[in-house]
C-alpha cells in the first residue's frame, strides 16, 4: 500500500469534500473553475491544460462572514450568481505582523436553461457554504452555540467627532460593506451632542435590537452601558449584546477584542477591520463591569478602567492632541514626564482569590438577550447567523438608516443588599460607605507618594497598550497598578515603552506595584488632580469600586 494513499485517506476522512460544482468566474467568463467545499474549506482550482501559478486556492471557512445568492437584473440571462466573502489573515507588506484582508469569491452558474433551477442550485451553494461556516465557528471554540433569527438587527451609534474626526469615513470604507456581507441589517444612528446615547439607549425599546454597537472611541460605549443600567428594566437591558468598532483615539476596548481573539498586533484601519470581522462572526462573552462610587455624585459603571495620577493627566491633557489619533497619547506621555507631578493619598484594596468563581456563584445559565442560552460561563451565544429558513437567506441587503436627531467573602461589617438596593443598576456587596473605614480584611497601603493609580478590567489602555496582558472579559477581578513616588523619568518611559507590549511587568520595577483585586478604595490628599473613569474625568475626591463579574455582553472573539 502507497503509504501517501494511507495519508490522502485520513485526510478525506477528517475533511471530506462534500460538494463539487464547475463554475466561471463573474469576473472573467472564460475561466472556468472547480470547487469544492468541505467541512473546514472552499477550495478553488482553475481548470486549465497549462500550469499556471496559484492555480488554487484554499479558503477557512473560519474566516468566512457570509455568502449569497442572486441573479442579476437582465431577464435574458439564465445565470444565477453565488459570492462568497472570507477575511483570511495575510501578512502585512514590508511586516512580520499579518491582519485581515478581504477576499471575495464570485462564481457564475448557467448549467441549465431554467433561471429558477440555477438559482435553486446558487442557494444550496450558498445555505451549505453558510452553515459549514457556522459549524466551524461552535468547533472552534468547543462549544454548540445556540442561533438567533436572520437577518440579525443592530444599531449602530456613530460618533462623528471622535478621534481624527473620520468615523463616518471609515463606516462607508469599510464597516457598511462588510455588514451587508454578513446579511446583518442596521441602522445607523448618528450622535449630535454629549450624552446623546446615553439619554437614547435610556429611553429606546430595546425589543427592536439584537445589538448595540458602538464605533467612535471608548467614550461613547461608557455613556451607552450608564444609559442602559440606568433603565427601570436594567437586568434585561444590560444583557443586550454591545459591541465595539474602533472610531476614536484610544480605542481601547476594541484593542482587547483584537487581543482576546489571539490575532497579532494591529493599529488603525487594519484594527477596525479585525473587529468587523469578529463583529460580523458574533460570539458573545460576558464581560465584568464595575461600580464606581463617589462622595458626591451618582454611582458610575465602568468597562475600562479608573485612573489617577499619571495616567489621568495624560489622558486629559493629551485631548489638545486628538487631531493626531492613537499618537496623542505618545505625546501627552513625553510632555508630563517633563514635569512629573506626585501625589498623595491613601489606598485600600481587598484582594482577589487566585480563583474568583470560589468567591462569586456565578451561574451558567444565565438569561442572554433575545432568549439564548449556553453551556460555557464565557461564550454565550452566537450574535447572528443565518436561519434555516430560505426566505431568510436571500435579504441580505444594506437596511441603513440614518438619524440625526453572589456569593462573597464578607467582614462583619460588609454592607447587606438591601442598603444600596435604591441605587441603580446591581447592589453593591463589598464596599462600606466612604465616610467609613474600608472591612477588616482589605489590604492599606500606607499614606504616601504615588506618581499613578490605575486600575484595568480589560487588557489595553489604548491600542498601543498592553496594560493588563493577562486580562479577560469576564475573569472577575480588577488590575489594580500603582507607581510609587521616587521613580525617575528615565525609568517611567521605561515602563510604557514596555507597555507597548506588555513587557512593563517583567521590567522588575522597584517602584510598581500590581495586585488583582475585586474591589478598592483611594483617598487623595493632594488638593488637585485629575480622576477618570473609561477616560471621561469625574469628581475629583475619595472613590471606590467594586467588580460585577459577567454582568455585561461584549460582542468578541
Amino acid at each position: 500500500m502507497d503509504p501517501r494513499r494511507g495519508e490522502s485517506d485520513r485526510n478525506t476522512c477528517i475533511n471530506p469534500v462534500t460538494l463539487y460544482g464547475e463554475f466561471t468566474l463573474t469576473s472573467n467568463r472564460k475561466v472556468r473553475c472547480s470547487v469544492n467545499l468541505t467541512e473546514r474549506d472552499l477550495v478553488v482550482q482553475r481548470l486549465t491544460s497549462a500550469p499556471v501559478r496559484r492555480n488554487k486556492v484554499v479558503l477557512s471557512l473560519r474566516d468566512c462572514v457570509g455568502c449569497r445568492a442572486y441573479r442579476e437584473d437582465a431577464n435574458t440571462d439564465p445565470a444565477a450568481y453565488l459570492a462568497a466573502y472570507f477575511y483570511p489573515l495575510k501578512r502585512r507588506w514590508m511586516s512580520s505582523g499579518v491582519s485581515r484582508q478581504r477576499l471575495e469569491q464570485c462564481f457564475r452558474l448557467a448549467a441549465l436553461q431554467d433561471p429558477r433551477a440555477n438559482l435553486e442550485e446558487a442557494e444550496k451553494w450558498a445555505r451549505a457554504v453558510q452553515e459549514r461556516s457556522a459549524r466551524q465557528q461552535h468547533l472552534g471554540h468547543g462549544l454548540l452555540m445556540s442561533e438567533l433569527s436572520c437577518p440579525c438587527r443592530m444599531m449602530l451609534l456613530v460618533n462623528p467627532q471622535s478621534g481624527k474626526g473620520q468615523a463616518l469615513t471609515l463606516y462607508n470604507n469599510h464597516v457598511q460593506r462588510m455588514l451587508n456581507e454578513a446579511g446583518i441589517i442596521h441602522t445607523l444612528v448618528i450622535t449630535e451632542r454629549q450624552n446623546h446615547a446615553r439619554e437614547m439607549v435610556r429611553e429606546a425599546d430595546l425589543s427592536q435590537w439584537d445589538a448595540l454597537v458602538i464605533m467612535s472611541g471608548d467614550g461613547l460605549l461608557y455613556e451607552v452601558i450608564n444609559g442602559l443600567l440606568e433603565r427601570s428594566d436594567w437586568e434585561e437591558a444590560i444583557l443586550t449584546p454591545l459591541g465595539i468598532l474602533p472610531g476614536g483615539s484610544g480605542n481601547a476596548l476594541a484593542a482587547s477584542v483584537h487581543h482576546y481573539s489571539g490575532a497579532s498586533p494591529v493599529s488603525s484601519e487594519e484594527l477596525l477591520v479585525s473587529c468587523g470581522f469578529l463583529l460580523c462572526k458574533g460570539l458573545v462573552s460576558r464581560m465584568d463591569l464595575v461600580s464606581i462610587h463617589l462622595s458626591g455624585s451618582p454611582r458610575l459603571f465602568s468597562f475600562l478602567s479608573l485612573a489617577w495620577g499619571f495616567v489621568a493627566d495624560v489622558d486629559v491633557e493629551s485631548e489638545k492632541y486628538r487631531h493626531v489619533g492613537a499618537a496623542r497619547f505618545t505625546v501627552g506621555t513625553l510632555v508630563r514626564l517633563a514635569s512629573l507631578r506626585v501625589y498623595k493619598g491613601k489606598l485600600a484594596y481587598l484582594p482577589a482569590a487566585e480563583d474568583p468563581k470560589k468567591e462569586e456563584g456565578v451561574s451558567n445559565n444565565a438569561t442572554v438577550h433575545c432568549n439564548n442560552q449556553a453551556s460555557s460561563p464565557t461564550q454565550v451565544s452566537l450574535l447572528c447567523r443565518p436561519s434555516r429558513d430560505s426566505s431568510c437567506r436571500n435579504t441580505f441587503h444594506n437596511s441603513c438608516h440614518s438619524n440625526n436627531s453572589l456569593k462573597v467573602r464578607r467582614s462583619d461589617n460588609t454592607p447587606s443588599r438591601s442598603a444600596t438596593k435604591a441605587l441603580p443598576g446591581p447592589p453593591g456587596t463589598l464596599l462600606l460607605p466612604l465616610d467609613q473605614p474600608p472591612p477588616g480584611d482589605w489590604v492599606s497601603v500606607q499614606e504616601e507618594d504615588f506618581v499613578l493609580m490605575l486600575a484595568m478590567y480589560q487588557s489595553h489602555l489604548a491600542e498601543d497598550l498592553l496594560a493588563a496582558p493577562d486580562a479577560a472579559p469576564d475573569d472577575g477581578v480588577i488590575h489594580l497598578f500603582y507607581v510609587r513616588a521616587g521613580i525617575s523619568r528615565t525609568a517611567l518611559l521605561r515602563l510604557f515603552l514596555a507597555m507597548e507590549k506588555g513587557a512593563h511587568l517583567a521590567t522588575n520595577c522597584q517602584h510598581l506595584v500590581h495586585t488583582k483585586v475585586r474591589a478598592l478604595r483611594l483617598e487623595p490628599y493632594s488638593p488637585k488632580g485629575v480622576i477618570t473613569v473609561d477616560g471621561e474625568v469625574v469628581e475629583y475626591g475619595p472613590v471606590q469600586a467594586e467588580v460585577h463579574r459577567g454582568l455585561a455582553r461584549l460582542i468578541s472573539g
